[in-house]
């Protein structure tokens, strides 16, 4: 059994379909849509693009799909900037009524065998919450109490778009990267497949140029982010040096002074 675990596209079809595309080689059993997959410039086409793949696609929900659907719903949006509310409204307007209830039905959580590595457990950022932040430099002490009674051996998750790795005990816990807008150095889609030889990080390359044509052609409303940005190599260091030296400063803190999870 080998599973490719696909986190995070956010609506960057050109970069999904580059790995679907490395997929025909890797030859995987299952594929898994780890959560937040329209929140970015081509929504509805990247649902499309996906049930294509019948049976063999197995998918959670993320933060981004559940705003989605409230946004769709009419029902107000957790705490955001206004930039971001705008974005979440543009693409509910793009999704039919049935891809959004395909959004409202997913499932937080699954966990599939993989032979030579026991259950493994998929969520979009932590097992308890779908907005959860951790990263490579959270404390061990606080790494232990978000992960306190998994019975699985393995953990994948996503939502912070950094391919990393963790162990609490006897759990390994694995980021498996973002497929649409990673942080990372160098640019790509960014994935993980698991089978009975291990558990490793891939990164599939594409034409970043072609891509933000390909996006621009299909009527990206302006100021959504293109591929050409969410692949800036540049733009990456920078996001990912904010992201762990600002982010995690603001909620490790908040949850050591309010006993809340990270937001």
């Amino acid at each position: 059994m080998k599973i490719a675990a696909l986190y995070d596209i956010h609506g960057n079809l050109p970069a999904l379909n580059a790995v679907i595309e490395e997929l025909k080689e890797v030859q995987p059993d299952l594929i898994v849509v780890g959560g937040d997959i329209v929140s970015g410039p081509m929504p509805g086409q990247t649902l499309e693009r996906l049930s294509l793949l019948g049976n063999q696609v197995h998918f959670i929900r993320g933060n981004g799909d559940r705003e989605v659907v409230m946004a769709f719903d009419g029902k107000p949006l957790p705490a955001m900037s206004e930039k971001g509310r705008q974005k979440t409204h543009w693409v509910a307007e793009q999704l039919t009524r049935s891809q959004r209830d395909f959004l409202s039905q997913l499932p937080e959580q699954i966990t599939l065998r993989v032979d030579g590595l026991g259950d493994v457990l998929f969520c979009h950022a932590t097992p308890r919450s779908d907005e959860e932040i951790f990263t490579p430099i959270t404390s061990q002490e606080r790494l232990t109490t978000i992960f306190t009674g998994i019975e699985q051996k393995i953990v994948v998750c996503g939502h912070t778009h950094m391919q990393f790795e963790r162990r609490v005990g006897r759990v390994h816990i694995l980021n498996a990267g973002s497929v649409g807008m990673p942080f990372a150095d160098q640019p790509g889609a960014y994935w993980l497949l698991l089978s009975p030889l291990g558990c490793e990080f891939r990164r599939t390359t594409y034409d970043g140029e072609a891509a933000a044509k390909e996006i621009r052609a299909s009527g990206i409303r302006k100021g959504m982010s293109s591929p050409r940005r969410m692949c800036s190599r540049s733009q990456q260091r920078r996001k990912q040096r904010n992201f762990l030296s600002v982010w995690h400063r603001s909620t490790e803190c908040v949850t050591e002074l309010t006993g809340a999870n990270a937001q």
